[in-house]
């Protein structure tokens, strides 16, 4: 193995600088080739959301990620932003990770609640018992598991979902390189941080005519997954992953995907 492994950085474009930078401070070559595209939409719930923030009748609103934060304020729009953001000042705010946390400090809202567990299910947990009868709003991703509503709506709240974001799968030659060099035994190591970007990762080997393959060589690396979600999606495809970090961010992972490639 050189001096600087390879990692495979599979995450959105807009994380190509900040990923860059954590893989090298880890001890990585960073491999960036995005296999996850982040696109904004806006559900036919979404409005309703609103007037439950703005009129004081949701409880608690959920962001489980820093995107979660981005689009919803997009879909509110600029004209209307600081009167949302007052009127969340004054419901119960959760994030899940401190890279939500900071998202929504970065607009002002403070004293939002992380869960220890970094989450739906360690949510769910830490909220439980707190929730009957309560309105929870949660603006997320089109994807976003299940694992964090039904958990609410067992423990009695009165939960609502709306989406403001989804997540596509790119086309290109980056992402025909990735496979490329993923076949010629070129990536030391794999940072998985969601199930999408498991999925599109393998529907990309699919295509190639080397999906097998392709699984065969990742098990010849180094893998992390950020959660037990992303963890549980990998093996369902036969891929032994190899590290699930403490903390639920993409610094970490990298942190403990090279501390169990130095063991």
């Amino acid at each position: 193995m050189s001096e600087y492994p390879v990692l495979a950085v599979m995450r959105p474009e807009t994380y190509r600088e900040s990923s860059a930078a954590a893989a090298k401070s880890a001890g990585f070559k960073p491999f960036f080739v995005p296999v996850v595209t982040l696109c904004g939409m806006k559900d036919d719930v979404f409005d309703d959301f609103v007037d439950r923030v703005l009129s004081g009748k949701s409880d608690i609103v959920i962001f489980t990620s820093a995107n979660g934060v981005e689009y919803t304020l997009k879909n509110v729009g600029k004209d209307a932003e600081k009167n949302f953001i007052e009127a969340l000042k004054k419901t119960h705010i959760v994030a899940i990770g401190p890279t939500t946390k900071k998202k929504l400090e970065s607009i002002g809202l403070s004293g939002s609640l992380v869960p220890g567990e970094y989450s739906s299910k360690g949510l769910v947990k830490e909220l439980g018992e707190t929730v009957s009868g309560k309105t929870v709003d949660i603006p997320r991703s089109f994807y976003g598991s299940d694992v964090l509503t039904d958990g609410l709506k067992d423990a009695g709240a009165n939960v609502y979902e709306t989406h403001v974001y989804t997540l596509q799968a790119p086309e290109g030659e980056e992402q025909d390189e990735l496979v490329e060099a993923v076949l010629a035994g070129e990536v030391d190591a794999f940072a998985f941080t969601s199930s999408m970007m498991v999925r599109n990762f393998i529907d990309l080997g699919e295509q190639a005519g080397e999906k097998e393959k392709l699984i065969d060589m990742v098990n010849e690396a180094w893998v992390g997954a950020i959660g037990f979600p992303t963890a549980e999606t990998l093996e369902e495809y036969g891929i032994i992953v190899d590290v699930v970090p403490e903390e639920f961010t993409f610094e970490a992972l990298v942190a403990a995907i090279k501390k169990k490639m130095d063991e």
